[in-house]
Formats: C-alpha cells, sequence, structure tokens
C-alpha cells in the first residue's frame, strides 16, 4: 500500500490546486486572457486528478475478495493512468483550441495587472506544493537520477505530483511572458499563441505519466536489490540446491507478488522440504514486507530447463 508520505504530497496539491483554480477563472473572467483561462482548466484538472488519486489509494487497500483473490493494489495504477489522459484529453486539448481560436481572433486583454497578481500567487503556491512533493520524491530517490528514479518507482502518486506541480510552474512562466508580451509589444494573439504552449506542456507531460504509469499498469517486477535478497536468501538454504527461477510482481507500491522454483539436494526427506519452504517463508516475508504473496514450487533443476525449452519451443512455432 502507499505510504502516508504519498497522501500528504496529494493533499498539498489537491489543496493548493483548489484555491488557485477559482483564482484563475475570476481572473480570466475578469480580464478576457485566453493564457489565464488556460490556465484555469490546467489547475481544474489537477485539482480533479489529486481527487482520482486519492480515490486510488483507497480503492488499493481493498483486502483481497474471491473475485480479486490478489488483492486491489493495481487500482493505483490504474487510476494514475486515467490522470495522464485527463492531462491529455482535457488539459492539453482545450488549452490548445483556446489559444487557436485566440489566435484567429484576437482581443486585447483588460486590466493585465489583476492578471499579474493572480499568477504572482499562483506561482507561490504551485513553489510549495511543488517542494513537498520534491521532497519526498528525494527521500525515495536515493542517489538515482530524477529520470532513473522515476523509470525504477513503483509508487506513481509521487511523481505525478511531482511531474503536474512542474508542469504547473513552467505553464505560469509562459502565460506570464504572453501577457507581457500583449502588454508591452501590443501583439494580441501572443496571448493566444501563450495558450497553445501551455497546452502542449500538458501534453508532453501527459505522454510521459502514460507511459511510465504504462509499465505499471502491465505489470513490472521488483527491483534488483529485492532480487539480490531473495537469491541471498535462497543461497543461505542448505538444503536446496538450485534456485531455478525468481518470478516477481508488483500489484502496488508495496504490494509484490513472488514465485520461487526452487530445486533441493536429493537427499532430503519430505519432512525436511516442508520445513524448509515453511522458513523460507517466513524468512522472505520478514526481510522483505513488500512480498506479500508466495509462491514456492519445488522441481528439479532439468525437469525445469526441459519446461522452459519447451515453452521457447512453443513461442517460437506460434
Amino acid at each position: 500500500m502507499a505510504g502516508h508520505g504519498s497522501k500528504k504530497v496529494i493533499f498539498a496539491a489537491l489543496a493548493g490546486n483548489s484555491l488557485i483554480a477559482i483564482t484563475k477563472f475570476a481572473a480570466a473572467a475578469y480580464t478576457g486572457s485566453s493564457a489565464m483561462l488556460s490556465e484555469g482548466i490546467h489547475s481544474l484538472v489537477d485539482t480533479g486528478n489529486q481527487g482520482l488519486l486519492l480515490y486510488g489509494l483507497r480503492k488499493s487497500k481493498q483486502p483481497a475478495d474471491q473475485r480479486h483473490p490478489f488483492g486491489y493494489g493495481a487500482e493505483l495504477y490504474f487510476w494514475s493512468f486515467v490522470v495522464a489522459i485527463l492531462i491529455f484529453a482535457v488539459g492539453a486539448g482545450v488549452s490548445i483550441y483556446e489559444g487557436i481560436q485566440k489566435v484567429l481572433h484576437p482581443h486585447p486583454v483588460s486590466d493585465p495587472i489583476v492578471a499579474y497578481v493572480v499568477l504572482g500567487a499562483a506561482m507561490v503556491f504551485e513553489a510549495v506544493a511543488w517542494w513537498i512533493a520534491y521532497k519526498e520524491f528525494n527521500q525515495v530517490r536515493g542517489k538515482k537520477s530524477l529520470f532513473a528514479a522515476v523509470r525504477d518507482s513503483k509508487d506513481p502518486t509521487v511523481f505525478t505530483v511531482l511531474f503536474e506541480d512542474t508542469a504547473a510552474m513552467l505553464g505560469l512562466l509562459v502565460a506570464l511572458l504572453g501577457l507581457l508580451g500583449v502588454q508591452y509589444l501590443g501583439l494580441a494573439w501572443l496571448d493566444g499563441a501563450a495558450s497553445i504552449m501551455i497546452g502542449v506542456i500538458l501534453g508532453g507531460t501527459a505522454a510521459l505519466l502514460a507511459y511510465e504509469t504504462k509499465g505499471l499498469l502491465i505489470g513490472e517486477g521488483a527491483s534488483p536489490e529485492v532480487l539480490a535478497k531473495i537469491e541471498s536468501i535462497i543461497d543461505a538454504t542448505p538444503a536446496i540446491s538450485n534456485l531455478n527461477e525468481i518470478r516477481t510482481l508488483h500489484r502496488g507500491p508495496h504490494d509484490v507478488l513472488l514465485a520461487l522454483s526452487v530445486d533441493f539436494i536429493d537427499e532430503v526427506t519430505a519432512g525436511t522440504v516442508e520445513e524448509t519452504i515453511y522458513s523460507l517463508e517466513r524468512t522472505i516475508k520478514m526481510e522483505l514486507p513488500q512480498v506479500t504473496r508466495l509462491f514456492i514450487e519445488v522441481q528439479a533443476k532439468e525437469h525445469h530447463e526441459k519446461m522452459i525449452a519447451e515453452e521457447k519451443e512453443a513461442t517460437s512455432a506460434d
């Protein structure tokens, strides 16, 4: 399940975006700025997205039942993917459409000072939300680079909010530049161009989020560190002669399904096999609490290799 830190990041973004959206729409109605309207739509979409992420977190905590025997952890991945679609379809689509209309039919922005004040306040709110998300993400990523940490992350909530807030900061900067261009260069179409640029930023953000979340939705394995730990536990088990295969699947940020195929030494008794499997399950779940479900298959090494070869032949024939 996602930790408390994820909820803190989402609640901070939800509170900030709700206030910002109301303010931006009011300023857009007062000034007639297309870029400001796009920013209002952007913040409204972000607010809805945070609501969807909270819903996904709550649904992912449902206990397993007969219809979903492995639990509902993947609900979080599904709703994170929906968020990416909404950013693209609603945020980017409406912003680009509004911007094109403004470029084709430009009109001056009235009282830009109001828009500047709103943009300044929005930047402060967004900066606070961005800093909270960035600090939380830094705790998770350790010494990895930003992109490596996003690629390896199994919790989409933190990097989704971080990307949204980064896009929001860039959008605010573009909106500011557009309004300055309208005021000081006298080019009314620049306000529409800024709206189009905001839509492009949102579209790029949505594409990146969709790509990263797609991998989680399809099914990603555990990290190399987790795999190495499992291998070391198996190697330290004297009754096991060979680890045939490890297969892992993240059902949620902290919900890993683990399947092992092991070969025992020929001399061990059935009772020893049972005791060893029981001990392995306890040790793995104690040292790796994210492994919530564990299945161990006892299989001779040569039989396992033969089965893998047959599977490859069948796949090649298809």
